[in-house]
């Protein structure tokens, strides 16, 4: 790192055609607390919501297939996607379901020891829910 101490946060900004569905989804379905609001001319909004604990995984394009056909039995994940630590992968993805995701894998066993569903989100967002099994 440098002598400035490195980065202090990680901000995930995504455009969303629909916001209140998105802020349905995120905030009040997944339970992301809200930091902050602003609205401005011309229904200008943006909510920053807190997602815990943020790191970046960096992954070649090999890993990024293994990952796809491990969770998802084929590969369907774009560039990039989102993925979210849950207490309960199984209740938090019936939760997404009915704040409008849809379903791409339900929750499946990984060889890594986690229980990972995949769905596509409100949003346009390509999203893993996890639950970590030896926690």
């Amino acid at each position: 790192m440098n002598n400035t101490g490195g980065a202090r946060q990680l901000r995930l900004i995504v455009e969303v055609e629909d916001y209140d569905a998105a802020v349905a989804f995120f905030r009040d379905s997944l339970g992301l607390p809200e930091e902050a609001a602003f609205s401005g001319d011309g229904d200008e909004r943006v909510m920053i919501l807190d997602a815990g604990r943020a790191t970046l995984e960096l992954a070649n394009p090999a890993h990024h297939r293994y990952v796809d056909e491990v969770e998802v039995g084929r590969p369907v994940a774009p560039r990039f996607r989102i993925a979210f630590e849950v207490a309960d992968a199984a209740a938090a993805t019936a939760s997404a379901v009915a704040a409008g995701a849809q379903v791409v894998a339900p929750p499946t066993e990984t060889p890594w020891r986690s229980l990972n569903a995949r769905l596509d989100a409100p949003g346009d967002l390509h999203v893993t829910l996890f639950e970590e099994l030896d926690s």
